[in-house]
C-alpha cells in the first residue's frame, strides 16, 4: 500500500524510518540531518575520514579534512543524533588518489569526485548504511530525485548553479533506489537560512572550494608526492610538429590549458594534445580544439536504452553547458556526435547524459571520454 508513504517515500511510520546521513561536516549534509531529525526520523550520523590531514590541508577550504569532522561531531551533538566516523584512508587511497594519479600520468585529465562517490561513498559508505538495518542513505548533493514506480530517477537540481548530477552520473540503479537527496528543490540561500533556523554551527562556514586531497589546487604537488619520478622534461611541439619548447612533465598540462604553457606565438596557445607515450605536449591556435565527436567506454545506463532514440543533451565537464547530441550505444561504449563545437574536450573526464521531460533534465547516465 502506498498512502502510508513517509516524506522519503518509504512505506513506514516516520519514527520507525532510519537514515543515515553522509556529515561531511558543511553546511548542508548537517542541514540535512537537521531536516531528518525534525522530522521525526531515527538518524544516524555518519562522517568518513579520508586521508590523513596536513597543515597545508587543514588550513585550506575542504571537504573531509580535520576540521570537517569536528564541525560534524558538534552539529550530532546538537541535534542529539547518533555520529559514528568511518575510518576510510586505505580505502580513499586506493580507489581515488592512485586513479588520479595514474590518470594525470596517461594525460588525461580525472575527476576524483566522481570516483570518490563511486567508491567509498556509494559503495562502502551504501554497504555500512545496509549493514545498519537503515532505511535509506541521505546525502546533501544538489540533485532532485523522483520515483517512477519503484524507481528513484535522477534530475538536475532546481540550482542549477549548484546542480551536482554530473558528478553522480556513476551510481548505480541499487544505489540510486535507496538514496535521498533532501536538498534538491532548494537554493543555497534557502539552505543556509534552514541551518540557521536550527542554530547549528557551520549555517555560515564557507563552502568546500578545492579536492579535498589536493591543498589549494596544487595537484601537481600531490602527485609529486606519490610519483616523484613522473616530472620528466619533454618536448612542447606546434600543430605542425616543430619544437618550440621544453616542458618539465605532462602531469603540468590539461587539455585546453592557455597559462603557463610557457611558449608564444603571435595568436594564443592552448594545449591541443598530450601524448604520453613520446612525452610531448602539442599546443595550437584555440580552433584545433573543436570537436564534435567523444567516444566513451565504461558507461552507467540509468534508463532504458530506447529513450536514447529520442534527443539527448550531455555535458562533458561540471560547470559546462548542455549541449544537444547524437548517441549511438554499442554496449559498455558509445559514441557521441555534438550538434555544435565543443572545445577542451579531456580523455579522463566524464559525458553524462540528459533528456528532458515534464519533471526537467532527468539524468541518462554517462561514459568517460576515450578520445
Amino acid at each position: 500500500m502506498k498512502n502510508n508513504l513517509n516524506s522519503l517515500g518509504i512505506n513506514k511510520k516516520t519514527k520507525d524510518t532510519v537514515v543515515v546521513v553522509a556529515m561531511s561536516g558543511g553546511v548542508d549534509s548537517s542541514t540535512v540531518a537537521g531536516l531528518m531529525k525534525k522530522e521525526g526520523y531515527k538518524v544516524i550520523g555518519i562522517t568518513l575520514k579520508l586521508y590523513d590531514d596536513t597543515k597545508q590541508v587543514s588550513q585550506s577550504k575542504q571537504c573531509c579534512a580535520g576540521q570537517d569532522i569536528l564541525d560534524a561531531k558538534r552539529v550530532a551533538h546538537k541535534l542529539d543524533i547518533d555520529h559514528r566516523i568511518l575510518y576510510y584512508q586505505n580505502k580513499f587511497k586506493e580507489g581515488v588518489i592512485n586513479n588520479f594519479v595514474e590518470s594525470y600520468l596517461k594525460g588525461e585529465t580525472p575527476i576524483p569526485c566522481v570516483q570518490c562517490n563511486q567508491t567509498v561513498k556509494f559503495k562502502d559508505l551504501f554497504m555500512e548504511a545496509k549493514d545498519l538495518k537503515a532505511d535509506a542513505l541521505i546525502t546533501g548533493h544538489y540533485v532532485r530525485s523522483i520515483f517512477d514506480g519503484e524507481k528513484n530517477e535522477m534530475y538536475r537540481a532546481e540550482d542549477h548553479n549548484r546542480d551536482q548530477s554530473y558528478f553522480l552520473f556513476n551510481t548505480k540503479r541499487d544505489q540510486l533506489n535507496f538514496l535521498r537527496f533532501p536538498l534538491g528543490n532548494l537554493l543555497k540561500d534557502e539552505t543556509r537560512e534552514i541551518a540557521k533556523k536550527l542554530n547549528l554551527n557551520v549555517a555560515d562556514k564557507p563552502d568546500s572550494q578545492d579536492i579535498c586531497f589536493v591543498p589549494n589546487g596544487d595537484y601537481s604537488s600531490v602527485i609529486k608526492k606519490f610519483e616523484p619520478k613522473a616530472f620528466v622534461k619533454g618536448n612542447i611541439k606546434n600543430i605542425e610538429g616543430k619544437v618550440i619548447g621544453v616542458h618539465d612533465g605532462i602531469v603540468n598540462f590539461t587539455i585546453g590549458q592557455r597559462r603557463g604553457i610557457k611558449v608564444s606565438d603571435k595568436d594564443p596557445l592552448y594545449v591541443i594534445k598530450i601524448d604520453p607515450k613520446n612525452n610531448e605536449i602539442i599546443v595550437g591556435p584555440k580552433k584545433y580544439l573543436a570537436k564534435r565527436i567523444i567516444n566513451l567506454d565504461n558507461l552507467n545506463i540509468l534508463c532504458e536504452n530506447y529513450e536514447f532514440n529520442e534527443k539527448v543533451y550531455v555535458k562533458i565537464r561540471s560547470t559546462g553547458k548542455l549541449i544537444p547530441s547524437k548517441v549511438e550505444l554499442s554496449g559498455l561504449k558509445a559514441k557521441v556526435n555534438l550538434m555544435e563545437d565543443e572545445f577542451g574536450v579531456s580523455p579522463g573526464q566524464a559525458c553524462v547524459f540528459y533528456q528532458k521531460n515534464k519533471n526537467g533534465y532527468k539524468v541518462l547516465g554517462g561514459g568517460w571520454i576515450k578520445n
